[in-house]
């Protein structure tokens, strides 16, 4: 979710791009920074944690004269968030920014140190800024220093450089990261990674392709394809609406923000995943000794993630866990022993019901540990650990993209715990980490399935309620799946165990009851299909999610099918997620903001 901004012009540089981040910081970051090279020298400025951190230390310096400028936003992936992991990153007199992630840049680096260079981050993107000084000693020019070291960068990219050899140019690249160039009509230049930061500065854009690279002067843009033979700059119209430009085009933020899912769960793997073990560098070796009970606490959706994440950890980790309510367990007079590790998850971290319960925890003495996606958030600040989500800022009230990567998180955690008490054996730990590396295809949305759920809307606009129901870990994505239409649609939705049916609640069904039933082919098939078939024979309306075809459902909306259960709960995930979604619209709801609903609930 790192964000990128570029300028080529005669302005004052320095607020350009500070004004450039600002717009981007809605897709969140932990760390920020600028250089800018006028009349021969650089000026770098970085800061930890927000903009206004880096616009204190920036605030004596400006630039009214002919500058090129570059400036990032940051998400920690490689490397902890601190100054020196902060872009841009130099070398000897070049400076880059970088978003993405450099897949060979171990073997890159390892070879750059053995020929005496010295590295001041651990970040990939390092790599890029000395291997480019590396190659301009021995190329005819700077573009082919630049063009030698794109071709050796493996991974997904965008690239702004900008160096001392070539003062009135930035060199850029794309590759699988998105990064576009606008001018004006005073025929400045502006780089950004979306539309929103030059809106207001820009007429018209090009947008890169996959592939592209080249360089940008105060004169002319020069574009090179994939084949390696340059092309014509396309321009387009930049739109004028900011807050549309940061929707993509979706309808509705929730909607961008489901189908992003793939990239933030792409952006929370990156940096922990080995191919044996999971490595969560925020998190010391002992936070785990002496514990004999996990403890979850949180509210909403982030206690529908920490239901699932009591399955993984006594399935995989062997750890006697317990979920807690937060605005239940602040008066109950709990239990807190100090062999237990307090687990808080929040989006916001400033959750007021879940942050009591943390100082709670601590006043007992318990190791505490937060699950959180905004750093230097309250129960960031508080707890003994923290692992940040890097779900990027989740706009709309009903959480999607907050949910899977929470969920994401606990399944990496569910193995580390593992690993350290012994309770997998280290073949089936590798195996799981090759299925976790294949969430991210799991949840990108399948336009032929969201245009089925979308017409299939229609037929749930009425009724006296939904009964959401699943088994297992399903159970609680039924839950979290009912709690997204009502925050969203305003109908009555239930979630429950399958097994419960019997147990009171199909005493309401008859046809204007709908039972959205998860059917996961690996995990307690007949069992929960055994469950649906007693509700179609009271004449409750069923809508199947699964991979296999049920012949007494109503309707059948079929899932790709996975081969664990894992990647079937992530892939039902995005179903019950558009459903609500597609259900809210055809009602004429305000999707976004639903009503008596904050997206930070603060208080009591």
């Amino acid at each position: 979710m790192c964000g990128i901004v570029g300028y080529i012009g005669g302005k004052n540089t320095k607020e350009i791009l500070l004004n450039g981040l600002k717009e981007l910081e809605y897709r969140g970051y932990d760390s920020a920074g600028i250089a800018i090279l006028s009349e021969g020298s650089f000026n770098s400025f970085k800061a930890v944690g927000k903009l206004v951190n880096l616009e204190e230390k920036i605030k004596d310096f400006t630039t009214e004269k002919f500058a090129v400028g570059i400036g990032h936003t940051r998400w920690a992936t490689h490397g902890k968030p601190t100054e020196l992991n902060a872009h841009p990153h130099l070398g000897e007199s070049s400076y880059v920014v970088h978003n993405g992630i450099i897949e060979n840049y171990a073997a890159l680096k390892k070879e750059l140190v053995d020929e005496g260079v010295t590295f001041l981050s651990q970040t990939d993107t390092e790599v890029i800024v000395h291997l480019f000084e590396k190659n301009l000693k021995s190329a005819t020019d700077v573009f082919a220093a630049f063009r030698q070291t794109i071709t050796q960068l493996e991974g997904a990219y965008a690239i702004l450089l900008a160096t001392k050899s070539k003062p009135d140019t930035i060199f850029f690249a794309k590759q699988g990261s998105p990064l576009l160039v606008g001018i004006n009509a005073e025929d400045e230049k502006y780089f950004a990674s979306s539309d929103t930061p030059l809106i207001g500065q820009c007429e018209s854009v090009n947008y890169f392709e996959d592939g592209d690279f080249g360089y940008v002067t105060p004169s002319e843009i020069v574009i090179y394809g994939t084949n390696g033979k340059q092309k014509q700059p396309h321009l387009s119209k930049l739109a004028t609406n900011k807050l549309s430009a940061q929707k993509d085009g979706y309808r509705f933020f929730m909607e961008k923000e489901i189908y992003e899912q793939s990239d933030v769960i792409t952006d929370t793997l990156l940096g922990r995943l080995s191919e044996d073990a999971v490595v969560f560098e925020e998190l010391s070796d002992d936070l785990f000794d002496g514990v004999n009970e996990i403890k979850l606490c949180a509210c909403g959706t982030s206690y529908h993630a920490a239901l699932s994440a009591s399955y993984l950890f006594e399935r995989y980790s062997k750890v006697r866990c317990c979920v807690e309510i937060a605005s239940e367990f602040r008066y109950r007079e709990p239990i807190m022993n100090k062999d237990t590790l307090f687990i808080v998850i929040s989006q916001s971290g400033e959750t007021a019901d879940t942050l009591e319960t943390l100082k709670m925890a601590k006043n007992a003495g318990l190791k505490t540990l937060a699950i959180c996606n905004v750093d230097n958030s309250s129960m960031v600040r508080l707890a003994d650990a923290t692992i940040l989500t890097r779900a990027g800022v989740e706009k709309g009230v009903a959480s999607t993209k907050a949910f899977a990567t929470q969920v994401t998180i606990f399944w990496m955690l569910s193995l580390h715990v593992a690993k350290l008490r012994n309770t997998l054996k280290p073949q089936e730990i590798t195996k799981q980490i090759e299925l976790i590396r294949q969430i991210p295809a799991s949840v990108k949305v399948d336009d032929a399935m969201h245009e089925r759920i979308k017409r299939l809307s229609k037929r749930y606009l009425h009724g006296h309620g939904f009964f959401f129901i699943g088994r297992d870990i399903f159970f609680p994505l039924a839950l979290e799946g009912a709690l997204k239409l009502k925050e969203i649609s305003y109908l009555h939705a239930e979630g429950y165990p399958s097994g419960e049916m019997k147990h009171g609640p199909i005493a309401l069904a008859d046809p204007e009851l709908f039972t959205i039933a998860l059917l996961p082919q690996n995990l307690l098939y007949e069992k929960s299909k055994s469950n649906v078939e007693e509700l179609s024979a009271r004449d409750s309306t069923i809508c199947a999610i699964s991979p296999l075809a049920f012949e007494k459902a109503d309707d059948f909306i079929q899932t790709k099918g996975y081969d664990h259960y894992m990647l079937e709960f992530f892939e039902m995930m995005v179903v019950v997620q558009l459903l609500s979604l597609e259900v809210s619209i055809r009602l004429g709801n305000d999707v976004d903001m639903p009503r008596n609903l904050a997206k930070s609930v603060t208080v009591e």
